[in-house]
């Protein structure tokens, strides 16, 4: 890739790691003075000192959908908050749950009965 492009997609990627972050700031900063700093799953509560523990979660999931009335918030601890995409992640399909590649089939212990169960035990 040349200079020009390189330094063309590295602007880009700032810019809408920039924009991310000031869209994060506007939901949350409202999410805040809306709801009572506790978090909606475990009921821990929050305070200035351990605000930053606090995050908004999106009940669609979709991090674009931010409407004015906060009715796709909800204030989760960053505990609860990874519990729930981890829960959404396993319950998608195709997500990375469970199912999502194949499974081990080598067993490195297949022989060992065998090896065990010897009548020479010889070196």
């Amino acid at each position: 890739m040349t200079d020009s492009k390189s330094s063309r997609l590295d602007d880009l990627v700032a810019r809408s790691r920039q924009d991310q972050a000031e869209r994060e700031r506007g939901y949350r900063e409202q999410a805040l003075k809306m709801y009572s700093w506790v978090c909606g799953r475990c009921g821990r509560e929050f305070t200035r000192t351990n605000l930053r523990e606090l995050t908004v979660h999106h009940r669609d999931h979709n991090h674009d959908n931010n409407p004015s009335d906060g009715s796709n918030w909800e204030l989760l601890c960053l505990y609860c908050h990874d519990n729930e995409h981890q829960r959404y992640t396993d319950a998608t399909p195709g997500t990375g749950g469970s199912a999502a590649g194949p499974s081990a089939t080598h067993n490195p212990f297949a022989g060992l009965a065998d090896l065990l169960n010897r009548d020479d035990h010889s070196k």
